[in-house]
């Protein structure tokens, strides 16, 4: 069975998710935020519990890969 037949997609999860960890100050490989990097900032979080989505925030695929639109926003992104 493909993964895509596998995998759901659930709305409402209630998470964090940022790629602004210093690389000395974790054990795993990590990119840098797309939007933090042309910013020149680390103020960017893609997913941050009860607080925000980023709008380059397109979700997260098996294994730990956040997908993101950046610099386009996601045009799938429900408007509030």
């Amino acid at each position: 069975m493909p993964l895509d037949d596998m995998i759901r997609k659930l709305d409402g999860a209630n998470m964090d998710i940022d790629l602004t960890a210093p690389a000395d100050q974790i054990v795993w490989d990590q990119d840098t935020c797309p939007w933090n990097e042309a910013d020149g900032t680390g103020g960017h979080r893609c997913a941050v519990k009860d607080v925000s989505i980023c709008p380059y925030f397109c979700g997260v695929e098996f294994m730990d890969f956040v997908l993101c639109c950046y610099p386009n926003g996601n045009p799938l992104r429900r408007r509030t």
